[in-house]
């Protein structure tokens, strides 16, 4: 015998696992977040103006940047299941497709210890070509990032967050176009030979923190949205 659960009481449901999906992705973005301020701190010897933010994996403290990567890709996940239900459609599948595909990139950053930036291509460890490839990864996640934007701006029930939506939208945006081509020319400038005097570590961080803002403002549009007085 099957139990039919009344058209407002499913909306109630699928609003508290919103809701849910919604926490965790802020508690875990957040603690990405945390993860990587203190490193900067414990690891200070790594300059982060030229060194990656992967590079806090070597040596003394690294399980805490592989952890926060992984709280990263968490984050990642739960938006994925707090916004899920706007996001309809072909495209909006693809979306959240590429996205995961940029999740499964984060996931390998973090179960991969990263290679130094001095080190050669040639020379790279089996470990850091696994990190590299999850690296090559978010470059799907991104753009899974703007579809699944896209389709929210379009959906009728987040009209009330589009505003949110659009800003979060044009920070990773710029996050992302900052970090690609400054990156992308200082790596020509400097044929690929990364040092002290090629300062790519700037513009890495500006990219990632990015990405966290666009998490933030859109699990806590996600919130908001889910709260029961928003039923109706």
């Amino acid at each position: 015998m099957s139990v039919t659960v009344p058209q407002g009481g499913a909306e109630i449901l699928g609003k508290a696992r919103a809701m849910s999906a919604a926490r965790v992705s802020l508690v875990a973005n957040g603690l990405f977040v945390v993860l990587l301020l203190a490193l900067h701190g414990l690891k200070s010897n790594l300059d982060p103006s030229w060194h990656f933010i992967s590079e806090y994996e070597i040596g003394r403290f690294g399980w805490m940047m592989q952890a926060a990567f992984l709280a990263l890709a968490g984050a990642n996940l739960a938006i994925m299941a707090a916004v899920r239900p706007a996001v309809r459609g072909i495209v909006g599948w693809i979306g959240l497709a590429l996205f995961l595909v940029g999740t499964l990139g984060t996931v390998l950053a973090g179960l991969y210890v990263s290679d130094s930036i001095t080190t050669a291509p040639e020379m790279a460890s089996p470990s850091g070509r696994m990190h590299n490839l999850g690296g090559s990864l978010g470059l799907a996640g991104i753009l899974g990032t703007w579809i699944v934007s896209a389709t929210l701006l379009r959906a009728e029930s987040w009209r009330p967050a589009r505003r949110g939506v659009a800003v979060a939208t044009a920070i990773v945006t710029l996050g992302f176009l900052v970090a690609f081509v400054s990156i992308a020319t200082l790596a020509a400038r400097c044929g690929g030979a990364f040092g002290p005097d090629v300062p790519v570590g700037w513009p890495n961080r500006i990219g990632i923190l990015s990405g966290c803002a666009w998490l933030l403002i859109v699990a806590g549009e996600a919130r908001r949205l889910a709260r029961p007085s928003s039923i109706g």
